[in-house]
């Protein structure tokens, strides 16, 4: 929901007004947040294959990504990067965009590896899959036709 009136809010908890805003007025109530082994990497991933713009970044002393925020259309993608030779934990996330063929050409320059060639199965999307940095899925889709 964009553009609040009056900035009164809904709380789950107790389905009342609250007066002031809880979250960023342009977030979604939901956004993945992703683990990732090299930040700056999956941030020009998501710049080159989807349009990606930094909201924020985050760094460790140590040069590593502590937390991350890019915006991909009306939705925001947060990212940390693993610490102590941890491994990252490897997703699926769903991304509509308004042309997945040309969307799964930018993700494969980018470096993702194909996991589905874009393709019209039982609904009304026509779908790609990719693997991206640090193992992450991207199932890619446009809508194609009407639901009925």
């Amino acid at each position: 929901m964009v553009g609040y009136p009056s900035h009164e809010f809904w709380t789950p908890e107790s389905w009342i007004p609250v007066s002031k805003p809880w979250k960023p007025l342009d977030y979604s109530s939901v956004s993945p947040y992703l683990l990732v082994s090299r930040g700056e990497e999956v941030r020009g991933f998501l710049r080159s294959a989807f349009g990606a713009v930094p909201l924020r970044w985050i760094e460790r002393p140590d040069g590593s990504l502590m937390h991350g925020e890019v915006r991909v259309d009306d939705s925001v993608i947060m990212l940390g990067e693993v610490e102590g030779g941890g491994v990252p934990t490897p997703t699926h996330i769903h991304i509509y965009v308004p042309d997945v063929d040309e969307a799964f050409q930018r993700a494969l320059d980018a470096g993702a590896e194909s996991v589905q060639l874009p393709r019209r199965q039982d609904d009304p999307d026509r779908r790609a899959a990719v693997c991206g940095p640090s193992g992450h899925t991207w199932w890619i889709a446009t809508r194609v036709e009407a639901e009925s």
